[in-house]
């Protein structure tokens, strides 16, 4: 048994995250029997990925971060102030925690048409295909799990998304939620042929999926070397994500909230962050295959948190392009929609795989 926990600790000492900046203060907490081997639990990279960054922690910080950001952004972009009621002195950056204090505090409201248990559960299980795909997505060096199929994986797990969000329809047993039910499955075979081909584009030009060897292999960007699968990509990134212009499922004007119409409280609340969890494993995504993943100049006293640092901000700056649209276009009507799927986004990311095809056999 205790030669078991050795060669555990050894696995663990073996893969560790390097902060040369800490090693002194590291080198003695090491040395503390019960807290050096909780230490060196955490920072063994791939519990590390899982946990922290680009993991459960980061996605946290993110969700609280973001819809404040959304918020002042937009409000910005249109000439208004945006949330500052709450903690004026910052520009009101708690709003999100006010709003989760409310979500917690309602009442969870299940009206008796109800299919009661599905309609209970499927908020919380939305969360799991949110944090799947984050265990192969590298920061940096930083990878939960290391696979060579991991961008097939990342996209097969990110089509599960609308899945989730039919059941929330379907459990409601409303009109109006299976109104905004069938938008949604619209909307999804609108983008997700053109969403997979753009990002086989650049598979086709890496000549791997692996997601480390993606990253490494970026001298120059892929969105310099495919600009047509990167604009397509982030095209039906946008449409994945059910955000304005592509609001189409909730369109709050019409449907109050599509295939989330009955729910409230704490259950809504976790509906309501499913949107900015698929726009950070997508904006991750792109990152990783347009933007060299957490490629950059390197912080040598950082280590491999220098990787995972310039990841963050590369996936930060997508997903703040994914938001402005919200300030810019209107919402596009169900047929628009299609037709925007069909037409110039899958002709654009057909052109995409051409090009990277060109691209291999002329380099």
């Amino acid at each position: 048994m205790t030669g078991t926990v050795e060669a555990l600790i050894n696995l663990m000492m073996a893969d560790q995250v390097a902060i040369p900046l800490l090693d002194p203060i590291l080198n003695i907490l090491y040395g503390i029997p019960l807290l050096g081997h909780l230490l060196a639990l955490i920072l063994w990279k791939p519990l590390f990925a899982a946990l922290i960054c680009p993991g459960f922690a980061t996605l946290g910080g993110l969700l609280m971060l973001l819809p404040w950001i959304e918020r002042k952004l937009v409000a910005r972009i249109q000439w208004r102030i945006g949330p500052h009621e709450i903690l004026p002195q910052m520009g009101g950056v708690i709003q999100l925690l006010a709003d989760s204090l409310r979500f917690l505090f309602q009442e969870v409201i299940v009206h008796r048409d109800a299919k009661q248990p599905y309609f209970l559960q499927f908020p919380v299980l939305s969360f799991i295909p949110a944090l799947l795909p984050l265990l192969f997505i590298p920061a940096g060096t930083i990878i939960a799990i290391e696979s060579p199929y991991g961008a097939q994986i990342v996209l097969a797990m990110v089509t599960l998304f609308p899945l989730f969000i039919l059941g929330l329809g379907w459990a409601s047993n409303s009109r109006f939620a299976y109104i905004g039910t069938v938008r949604e499955a619209f909307v999804y075979f609108g983008y997700e042929i053109a969403l997979i081909v753009s990002a086989f584009a650049m598979i086709v030009l890496y000549g791997t999926s692996d997601p480390l060897a993606i990253s490494g292999m970026q001298q120059v960007p892929g969105i310099i070397l495919n600009p047509v699968a990167a604009l397509a990509f982030f095209i039906a990134s946008a449409m994945a994500t059910s955000r304005l212009p592509f609001e189409i499922p909730e369109a709050d004007q019409e449907l109050a909230g599509g295939p989330h119409v009955e729910y409230s409280g704490i259950l809504f609340g976790l509906i309501y962050v499913i949107s900015y969890e698929k726009v950070y494993i997508l904006s991750g995504l792109m990152t990783l295959l347009f933007l060299g993943g957490g490629s950059g100049p390197e912080i040598r006293v950082l280590g491999d948190l220098s990787g995972l640092i310039w990841f963050i901000l590369k996936t930060l700056l997508v997903m703040i392009a994914l938001i402005a649209l919200r300030a810019i276009y209107p919402r596009y009507r169900l047929d628009q929609a299609l037709r925007i799927g069909w037409n110039p986004v899958f002709t654009l990311s057909t052109i995409a795989v051409g090009v990277s095809l060109m691209e291999v056999l002329l380099l």
